[in-house]
């Protein structure tokens, strides 16, 4: 078979992607996106990339392209997605799926009318800390997990952040947290009860309607005994970045890292805690891009960012995940079903919020 030839649309954290998909055994990084033309040509010149577009419907025109990763802000996710998937391109999109309902049904159906391969990319659950918990359960180290904790605390008061992110509601960018505990708890999430907390200065809250500092939710699992809870937080809070998951089980139990740098904890008693270093999960890869589970500065004309190794190692995960889907003609790990459910929690968590914790299905 011919590798499968990739685009990229949207190169800021997106250009971290251009080498591994150059290096993958079975992917070309065909073309990029972007609507900067000056950054475009800085980073087509940097890494020799000679199809360039700043307009994402003619690169959709492109015959030669297989697949379509879409790494732009929020907003547009979704009606890239579902372009692309028209178009008749595999496409992966970074998270969130969508910011409503609709748009991710709309989603679903567009992939089942393309035929094409949708894949969510959610780094969390691709992550070295989630690998390893991710082993310890199948093994059985962990026993009956009965309790799980995720939280995405970021502070984006500060200036700088594009501008569609000031006063974003907090749940409807919750994945990272959401999902490595849907994926540990091996159920879909049937119910969500969330609560606000605190406020958010005036001037945040106009664009979305959303006074919250806090979003906190209880997860409730289809046809499971266990719940979770997740908090997310992102203006007039202070504490240090934080992407965590917590697993309490029957045998052990796992807890991230309070401060970063720290190590997390593994209690395997009562009184038995050990704080330990994960390892790198770069063996499950192709030899080819093993080394882009570690980080590195990268410099491409005046943009800088880190080549591989971003999100705890996930990027090169995720994007062999993605090329070995279309490869073999699976679903991917995290499918249009599997991403909008976590997506939808997450919508669903903010109206429950908005209506004082009323307990919403999914």
């Amino acid at each position: 078979m011919e590798n499968i030839r990739v685009a990229i649309a949207g190169l800021g954290f997106g250009a971290e992607f251009i080498p591994i998909y150059q290096s993958h055994p079975e992917a070309d990084c065909h073309a990029i996106c972007q609507r900067n033309k000056k950054r475009l040509d800085e980073i087509g010149d940097h890494f020799g990339v000679e199809k360039r577009y700043d307009d994402f419907e003619k690169l959709l025109d492109d015959k030669d392209i297989d697949a379509v990763h879409i790494n732009t802000p929020v907003g547009d996710h979704a009606w890239m997605t579902l372009k692309s998937l028209e178009a008749g391109k595999h496409t992966a999109c970074t998270v969130p799926m969508g910011t409503t309902v609709k748009e991710c049904r709309d989603i679903i159906k567009a992939e089942k009318r393309s035929q094409k391969i949708y894949m969510m990319m959610e780094t969390a659950i691709y992550t070295r800390e989630f690998l390893y918990v991710k082993e310890l359960l199948d093994s059985g180290k962990i026993g009956k997990v009965q309790f799980l904790r995720g939280s995405h605390q970021q502070n984006m008061g500060m200036p700088g952040w594009p501008e569609y992110w000031y006063g974003f509601p907090p749940m409807l960018y919750s994945t990272h947290a959401i999902a490595p505990l849907a994926e540990l708890a091996g159920a879909d999430i049937r119910s969500v009860i969330c609560h606000g907390s605190g406020t958010i200065e005036k001037k945040y809250q106009k664009k979305y309607g959303s006074p919250f500092s806090v979003e906190t939710a209880h997860l409730g699992f289809r046809d499971s005994d266990i719940t979770a809870e997740v908090t997310r937080s992102l203006f007039d809070l202070i504490r240090q970045y934080r992407e965590s998951f917590d697993v309490f089980g029957t045998k052990m139990s796992f807890e991230w890292e309070q401060v970063s740098g720290e190590g997390p904890v593994v209690f395997t008693g009562l009184e038995d805690a050990e704080r330990i270093e994960v390892p790198d999960y770069g063996h499950l890869l192709p030899e080819e891009i093993r080394g882009f589970t570690e980080g590195a500065a990268h410099d491409a004309g005046h943009a800088t960012f880190i080549q591989g190794g971003g999100h705890g190692g996930s990027h090169p995960h995720m994007a062999h995940e993605f090329i070995t889907a279309i490869s073999e003609n699976r679903k991917p790990l995290i499918d249009s079903s599997k991403a909008a459910n976590w997506t939808i929690a997450g919508i669903c968590a903010h109206e429950s919020a908005l209506k004082c914790g009323k307990r919403i299905g999914l």
